[in-house]
């Protein structure tokens, strides 16, 4: 059953024409290079999905469902931006069919939405935004527990340009000055939940190289758990620098614990979580796209050097 949208979400602010045209950029050139072989060996760009009705129709086969897999939070508003999130990605697709999962601690829980879906083609798109234990071992169980359902696996969120974009508008939104690129007094700290697989660890170390391109000024990773330095660790860090204009980028699809723990270090210069971020919405599809098409990642970093 598709969830239900929240009465009351709170709604993304509009996109200023820059950031929208940078949007449109990098979504255009993804969905340029991701395409299909068709039955007569002609190439179809992915981003133009068409409904599942229509391909029926032609003779095709339905799309897949798109099951999104969040981790699950006792915080309330963690369930009410995931579902405005896959609100967006609705938007953005209409007639696909756009399942929640949970890991643990809220429901539906992801056994639960795979049952409901038994006998059909499902994409499992992890709201993860990097590689760890749910990505490598729990998404891979849950799909082997539910043998009735042919599912795929896409790669988790992060690292992505378009995740960046998200990043850069949220801190935009807590106060980030554009104009502070290339500013020597400016840094930001880009916070993450933290995990000791070094494969999560390399990805947050990857974002953060293309935040601080996106934004011209250092972005230091730091980590709510599992692993160093801590978030108050690396804005001391940032201020031995000189850098007392600092920042902290929430590297977070929602909101949590450990994203409010993070943004107690310095709350008045701290972003939002990344929640229904238009470009949230994007890669959403985009993953589930590149699961579809057995393409595997190669994020298109040069459109946010040249921006």
């Amino acid at each position: 059953m598709t969830e239900p949208a929240p009465e009351q979400s709170q709604q993304s602010p509009p996109l200023t024409d820059s950031t929208a045209h940078l949007l449109a950029r990098i979504t255009d050139q993804l969905g340029a290079q991701l395409s299909l072989v068709s039955r007569n060996g002609t190439r179809r760009p992915m981003h133009r999905t068409r409904h599942p009705d229509r391909l029926a129709a032609d003779g095709g086969t339905s799309a897949p469902a798109l099951v999104a897999v969040a981790h699950g939070s006792r915080d309330p508003q963690a369930l009410r931006t995931v579902l405005a999130l896959l609100d967006r990605v609705r938007e953005l697709r209409p007639g696909l069919v756009v399942r929640l999962g949970h890991i643990e601690l809220n429901a539906p829980l992801l056994p639960d939405t795979l049952d409901d879906l038994r006998g059909s083609d499902a994409v499992l798109v992890p709201l993860l935004l990097g590689r760890g234990t749910h990505v490598k071992r729990d998404l891979p169980a849950a799909s082997a527990a539910a043998p009735g359902v042919r599912t795929r696996i896409a790669a988790p969120l992060g690292p992505h340009p378009l995740l960046v974009e998200a990043l850069y508008g949220r801190l935009v939104e807590a106060g980030w000055d554009p104009g502070d690129r290339d500013s020597r007094r400016a840094g930001v700290v880009l916070a993450a939940a933290g995990s000791r697989d070094p494969d999560s660890a390399q990805d947050t170390r990857r974002t953060a190289r293309l935040l601080a391109m996106r934004l011209g000024v250092p972005v230091v990773p730091a980590y709510a758990s599992a692993t160093t330095p801590t978030v108050p660790a690396a804005l001391r860090a940032l201020a031995a620098r000189g850098r007392h204009r600092a920042f902290v980028a929430s590297y977070f699809t929602a909101p949590g614990r450990f994203a409010s723990a993070c943004a107690d270090a310095v709350p008045h210069r701290a972003a939002a979580p990344l929640g229904a971020h238009p470009a949230m919405a994007r890669l959403v599809l985009h993953r589930y796209d590149q699961a579809r098409a057995g393409v595997a990642p190669a994020d298109a970093v040069t459109l946010l050097a040249s921006a």
